[in-house]
């Protein structure tokens, strides 16, 4: 068997591969799948000392995401902005423009959209001379949709100091003019009634009188945003009770509010001056439950609660048992309990240290994935392997296992004696680790069993999230968990003798297997030649370890035989090394096998989707990956059928496919926002729908014919 620091090696591998992040330079444009950001300058006069200067940073969104005020709401976080500027130089604060309510689901946020420009003014110190400034920004913002995704960059921006800068003059004037404007002739007083703010404004415009106007605090708290407020205009003046938020938290003795009239860009900045004193924070009753949302729009994704997910991730762990890419590693853990049979204290704590293997490996998995998409990554469940290095790393140490089972070579023929018995002295590590490798190889064939369980996970507290993988691996681990603490199952299995020789054996074929698996994986990510490249180097490594290990070779043969394999494997190492990390030198084929060439499938895209629908077609999106079991299952069959083909072709579906064999933030972040976190996923949407409709994950004939039948 495999020895425990070869083991621990690999798992480093996993780890070091999946967490290794590239730092992007500063630079005065950042680009995300959601927005572009950009730092302006604006000094129509120059850089002049004792004046000011404006630089701001512009945030385009894509359709339909937007950004936060100061005030976001009852969710959301305001942008920040920390300019690092020459010495003297002092940037005052954001200019925010008049934002627009959001209201999402029984709340309200208040935000942006489309293209916005945050305008900062900057005093140029007296005495100042140079031929330019140099300028450097830190933005974060949070960015929103149907899912919510921290971004932000390092901008650097060179203004020249004696040449005009107004090429964004009229960007920066419109964000001026959006402004909240302050109105001398509008007052305000307010007082605390019986859980509202009693407001009364006068001197508004004449144009205002009559109109149902918008209240937006500029401080967060206080106000229930989602409540509205009752209003009515008296003898020109505005009279309003506007509800107290029941978690209430601050008690100012102002309050700057933004007053915004229908059609108006810019609203007026009014302070709330508030008469009375405040009720204690808490105090103020809850108002009446407001009528529950309208379900989500994709029809088949199910509200998970906690203990659902709980219950789901335990189900499919115990299901995972039976996924092909966990069947090899399972056999190694047939076979070894199969050998301590008549041991019932070896057989019970190989079977914890195994299940605390298996749990600990998930959650540390499910950790890394939550620590990475916080820092702003966008990747999904099963992202370790789309890496091209953890696959090949994956492909090598299943080799090795597999040449071992078969009797190729023995790891005592090579390595010193302390290392060779290690697996005799400590038989629960070993135990715990076949957990690790269990994980590693199974963790990307969850998703069909509980694909809405880890999308929940993902959007739940930290310590919720990390419960419901950890009821992933106690399910994965229960049957073996069972089998050793349960004297009656123990009691079946086969006593040792000659026959676990030959299933030693037998069990190669199917590392072997697996190896021909994670290859074709390879292939896809990087091409004919890396996995090529692979194939020479595992023949290389075969080569090695025979003439090293294999009880068959010894003394002065061994140091030759062993000599030249090192050179082979060197030569070989230096060969594939480069193409393992190539990309492919064209796309990943959209049209799957031949068996599904019939269907014209095209390349997902969210402008792609759009240009569907709005041809009155409807869509189908096929998100995959060359990894995933699963994907390749349903494409070779429920994908394939004759008739689920015709009826594609006689809707006319445009049939699009998201590659994620390779790490995508875009096809990420349409995952995240369709409550999934791993595939297969499918979605169907019809001309006019508000969302798709979203198919098992293990796909059959009827369901496909089914929902294809209730189109238009």
């Amino acid at each position: 068997m495999i020895p425990i620091r070869a083991a621990l090696a690999f798992a480093g591998l996993w780890l070091a591969s999946s967490a290794a992040l590239a730092a992007a330079p500063a630079t005065a444009i950042v680009k995300t799948e959601q927005a572009t950001a950009e730092l302006l300058a604006h000094a129509p006069d120059g850089v002049q000392a004792g004046q000011v200067i404006w630089l701001g940073l512009k945030i385009e969104h894509r359709p339909h995401w937007h950004t936060y005020w100061k005030n976001p709401g009852d969710s959301g976080l305001p942008t920040t902005l920390s300019f690092e500027l020459p010495a003297g130089f002092t940037a005052g604060e954001i200019a925010w423009p008049t934002p627009r309510p959001l209201p999402v689901g029984p709340l309200v946020n208040f935000g942006y959209e489309g293209t916005l420009l945050l305008p900062v003014p900057v005093t140029v110190p007296a005495g100042f001379s140079g031929d330019s400034v140099k300028v450097k920004l830190r933005a974060d913002w949070l960015i929103c949709k149907d899912v919510c995704i921290p971004e932000g960059g390092d901008f650097q921006l060179l203004v020249p100091t004696r040449a005009a800068t107004s090429a964004q003059a009229a960007l920066f004037d419109a964000a001026r003019a959006a402004a909240p404007q302050a109105l001398a002739s509008a007052v305000a007083t307010a007082d605390i009634r019986d859980g509202t703010v009693a407001v009364d404004v006068k001197g508004l415009p004449s144009a205002w009188h009559g109109k149902t106007l918008q209240f937006l605090p500029e401080l967060a708290g206080v106000i229930d945003n989602a409540a509205k407020p009752s209003a009515r205009w008296q003898d020109g003046v505005w009279q309003a009770r506007v509800p107290l938020s029941p978690q209430r938290s601050e008690s100012p003795a102002s309050l700057p509010v933004v007053l915004t009239a229908p059609g108006v860009q810019a609203g007026i900045a009014v302070p709330v001056a508030i008469q009375g004193t405040w009720p204690a924070p808490g105090t103020t009753p809850a108002p009446a439950p407001a009528p529950a949302p309208a379900p989500a729009s994709a029809e088949g994704t199910a509200d998970f609660g906690l203990w659902a997910a709980l219950g789901g991730a335990l189900l499919g762990g115990l299901l995972l048992n039976l996924m092909p890419c966990v069947f090899p590693v399972l056999s190694l853990k047939v076979l070894g309990f199969a050998s301590h049979a008549s041991q019932r204290r070896q057989l019970l704590a190989g079977g914890l240290a195994y299940a605390a293997g298996v749990v600990a490996s998930f959650v540390g998995l499910a950790a890394l994935l939550l620590a990475l998409r916080a820092g702003g990554e966008q990747v999904g469940w099963g992202f370790q392997l789309q890496s091209p290095g953890f696959v090949a790393a994956l492909a090598a140490l299943f080799t090795l296992i597999g040449l071992n089972l078969a009797g190729v070579f023995e790891f005592g023929g090579f390595l010193p004696s302390s290392w060779a018995s290690a697996r005799a002295r400590h038989p629960l590590v070993d135990s715990a680790l076949t957990g690790v490798l269990a994980v590693a190889v199974a963790s990307p064939c969850t998703a069909p069993f509980m694909g809405a369980s880890l999308g929940l996970a993902a959007t739940l507290p930290t310590a919720q999230a990390l419960s419901v993988f950890a009821a992933l691996g106690l399910g994965m681990a229960l049957p073996y968990l069972l089998a050793s603490a349960w004297p009656g199952l123990a009691a079946l299995l086969p006593r040792p003798g000659v026959w676990m020789a030959h299933m030693k054996t037998l069990m190669a074929f199917p590392m072997f297997a697996t190896v021909v698996w994670l290859v074709w994986v390879l292939g896809q990510q990087v091409g004919i030649d890396g996995a090529a490249a692979l194939l020479g180097l595992l023949v290389a490594m075969g080569l090695a370890v025979w003439a090293f290990g294999s009880p068959a070779v010894a003394g002065r043969a061994r140091a030759v035989l062993g000599a030249i394999s090192a050179v082979v494997l060197g030569s070989a190492l230096a060969w594939a090394w480069p193409a393992l990390g190539e990309a492919p030198p064209a796309a990943p084929s959209t049209t799957g096998s031949t068996a599904t060439n019939a269907i014209d499938w095209q390349a997902w895209s969210p402008e792609r989707v759009q240009a569907g629908l709005a041809e009155n077609r409807p869509v189908f999106i096929d998100f995959t990956a060359a990894w995933c079991v699963t994907c390749q299952y349903n494409k070779r069959t429920t994908l394939a059928d004759a008739q689920v083909q015709a009826d594609f072709v006689r809707k006319r579906v445009l049939m699009l496919r998201a590659d994620w064999t390779r790490r995508d933030p875009a096809i990420t972040a349409e995952l995240a926002r369709l409550q999934r976190n791993g595939v297969p996923v499918y979605a169907l949407y019809a001309p006019g729908s508000t969302g798709p409709r979203l198919l098992s994950e293990i796909l059959t004939v009827r369901e496909v014919r089914d929902s294809l039948g209730g189109l238009p």
